[in-house]
């Protein structure tokens, strides 16, 4: 079995979130904290590997997983998020299940021409719903 990989268009996410748009019009960092902290949740409790892609802020593309545990990247300037995650799959596809998670149709399909699947951000936040669900139901156990 290919190790999975969850690329996530961060924008995509936070606007299609009523919470996280409105967080991010007030402070777009602490909207995009939010987001990472919700999908590093995801990630160790699933078989995803997790990656979020934001549009630059900057000269040149980063990626930094600390604290998060997860990969974040911003694209470099005069790059699209949407041009990142695309070169993503590319490098990924061949030896990995990659899906990426978005609202862009245009990104969708793009992914799935290079291999790798799509999930809508609806899709995404109810993984995210049954990751905060799971995340409670163990902590009840537990504090019995």
């Amino acid at each position: 079995m290919k190790p999975k990989i969850l690329i996530v268009d961060g924008h995509s996410a936070i606007f299609a979130s009523a919470d996280l748009s409105t967080l991010h019009a007030r402070h777009s960092a602490s909207a995009r904290e939010r987001l990472i902290h919700s999908l590093t949740r995801l990630q160790d409790s699933s078989d995803w590997t997790v990656a979020v892609v934001f549009d630059g802020r900057g000269a040149k593309a980063t990626s930094a997983g600390e604290p998060y545990g997860i990969a974040v990247f911003y694209s470099k300037s005069g790059q699209t998020a949407d041009s990142l995650i695309e070169r993503l799959v590319v490098k990924y596809a061949p030896g990995h299940e990659v899906t990426v998670a978005t609202n862009d149709h245009m990104e969708r399909t793009t992914a799935e021409s290079f291999g790798g699947s799509a999930i809508s951000i609806e899709q995404l936040a109810g993984h995210l719903r049954e990751t905060e669900g799971d995340l409670q139901n163990t902590l009840k156990r537990l504090r019995r």
